[in-house]
């Protein structure tokens, strides 16, 4: 029992030692493209999560609730496209070159993603939840199809 104390005790150590030496790669473009795309991203997600909750019935529906966020999602849609210029492809980024490489397919990702948040709009205004619950599945197909194509997960 001593024995396994003291294995346990080392593991957690090593794994804070460990955790310890870990440093973030800073972001090192002058204009800290990569800092404000990650945070519009991040505030993306804040109001995504809260949809697809409600979406996926973890959450009750309260319309005007739900209208906010999709309003959030929606002023935020054309946001973080801006800060992939093409000397934006440094560490710690998780883009894919496919971004500069393929800038026509990464634009038509983009307004990809806008019409059906757009969509998605529509139809949290009308308040049909039955109609929502697919719009919120095509924004999420339009993320993962987005990432699949230009994001190292």
């Amino acid at each position: 029992m001593r024995r396994q104390r003291v294995c346990l005790v080392l593991c957690l150590l090593v794994v804070g030692v460990l955790t310890a030496c870990v440093r973030q790669v800073p972001d090192t473009h002058p204009d800290q493209v990569l800092t404000k795309r990650k945070a519009l991203f991040k505030q993306m997600n804040r109001a995504l999560e809260p949809i697809g909750l409600v979406a996926n019935e973890r959450e009750p529906y309260k319309k005007e609730e739900f209208a906010g966020y999709v309003d959030e999602l929606q002023k935020l849609s054309n946001k973080p496209w801006a800060y992939f210029p093409q000397d934006g492809n440094y560490p710690p980024t998780r883009s894919k070159p496919a971004v500069w490489s393929e800038p026509a397919e990464f634009d038509a990702a983009q307004k990809q993603y806008q019409r059906v948040v757009a969509q998605l709009a529509q139809e949290a205004q009308a308040g049909d939840l039955e109609k929502i619950k697919p719009a919120v599945v095509e924004v999420t197909n339009s993320c993962k199809s987005c990432h699949k194509k230009f994001r190292f997960d």
